[in-house]
């Protein structure tokens, strides 16, 4: 990846953090998006730049359409470009659906969904004049297997994966890669808020009888963004210690 630019929104903290590290240690250049936690990013950026790589931060929500259009303008102003996009940027609000509020539902599927798609719709045609590119999104085993009190966190996640597999016929001819990743219980901050005996059930129902780590989706993220994927496109890899088995 020596020399090419990555964005990858989402990169403040946990799964994103973990992916950005990755990259730019095999040799990408890094756009660091965040939507609020300017600390996190910042501290991304420090982690990086003591690898020697070289690395920008840049403040978007990327559900708004004119602000994710923003975040791609900056990497072509930094870097001449997007060679590789990680749409990993998302959120929660969990609930069942007889206490879950409209908004609820709303917001999820805007970040977690509508984010992804407005990143793609910009960063496409700066790939389309490079001649190749490569998307990475990041989906969830809920949106392969649902879970309880997650419809719009499932639904999200499932609609990333059937717009991975729609563009990946679309853009295929057009020297354009894209895949996703279905992490499982991946140790972050976002898990770290269930309980013990939530933890428990689900450490139970996974093969490998474990959680995951943020550098075990890194690893697969590494290989999906490299030459060494050259052939692989339109896929979901689970990274779920065998949950969804």
């Amino acid at each position: 990846m020596k020399d090419k630019c990555a964005v990858v929104t989402g990169g403040n903290r946990g799964i994103g953090r973990a992916i950005a590290i990755k990259l730019a240690k095999e040799g990408a250049r890094l756009i660091i998006n965040y939507r609020s936690d300017e600390e996190g990013a910042l501290e991304t950026l420090r982690m990086i730049e003591e690898l020697g790589g070289k690395a920008h931060i840049f403040k978007a929500d990327v559900s708004k359409f004119n602000e994710a259009l923003e975040l791609i303008n900056y990497s072509k102003e930094k870097f001449n470009g997007v060679d590789i996009l990680v749409n990993n940027a998302g959120i929660t609000k969990d609930g069942l659906i007889l206490r879950m509020k409209e908004e609820d539902f709303d917001k999820v599927i805007e970040v977690n969904l509508k984010g992804t798609f407005n990143c793609i719709k910009h960063a496409v045609p700066v790939m389309l004049k490079k001649k190749e590119g490569i998307i990475l999104n990041i989906s969830s085993v809920s949106g392969v297997m649902g879970n309880v009190g997650q419809c719009n966190y499932s639904a999200s996640k499932a609609g990333i994966i059937g717009l991975t597999k729609s563009l990946a016929k679309e853009l295929g001819g057009k020297n354009i890669r894209i895949n996703a990743i279905a992490p499982g219980f991946i140790n972050t901050d976002m898990t770290k808020v269930l309980s013990d005996e939530v933890k428990e059930s689900i450490r139970k129902a996974t093969a490998l009888k474990k959680f995951g780590e943020p550098e075990d989706i890194a690893e697969t993220a590494a290989f999906l963004c490299s030459k060494r994927s050259g052939y692989i496109t339109g896929q979901v890899i689970s990274v779920d210690g065998g949950m969804a088995i």
